[in-house]
């Protein structure tokens, strides 16, 4: 389900185009060009310490969402954002998709806590993350993105 997202690729989708071997959603866009620029240089930025850092949600060869590192790591806090394309959502991908994100950071001994954020209204997200065992472990107010829920679940 979870496919590295190489820089190349992450082009390529902000340009509308599928990593080879794949098929983008075509009822509706896993992120605007715009996002998707922001995500890939914020990719460039942490895959230069740490990789990967950025994954492809995958099913049946169609790309229905992204899972990121969101800044670079910090004493194995580890910091993600996720999102599926809104045609696809509900129907068990962000959940699966964080399951196997939690496998491959409790293999990876650079990694000690993962941490997200969510939009205090997005109930949907707040469920991926409490059924992966992920905690509420504060709020705080962003400027652009308005009143947010911490998460975080440790790896070790």
């Amino acid at each position: 389900m979870l496919t590295i997202l190489t820089p190349g690729a992450f082009d390529a989708l902000a340009n509308g185009v599928a990593p080879i071997g794949l098929r983008l959603v075509q009822d509706s866009s896993i992120a605007s060009q715009e996002v998707l620029r922001m995500l890939s240089d914020l990719n460039r930025g942490v895959d230069e310490e740490f990789s990967p850092s950025a994954w492809l949600i995958v099913e049946d060869g169609e790309v229905v969402g992204l899972c990121s590192i969101t800044r670079p790591p910090e004493n194995g806090d580890v910091h993600i954002g996720y999102g599926v394309a809104p045609s696809r959502e509900g129907r068990g991908y962000t959940t699966a998709a964080i399951s196997e994100l939690l496998r491959w950071a409790c293999g990876d001994a650079r990694v000690r806590n993962i941490s997200a954020e969510t939009a205090g209204d997005n109930i949907g997200s707040h469920r991926v993350l409490e059924r992966n065992g992920f905690v509420q472990s504060g709020e705080r107010v962003d400027p652009e993105d308005g009143p947010l829920i911490c998460w975080t679940i440790a790896t070790t």
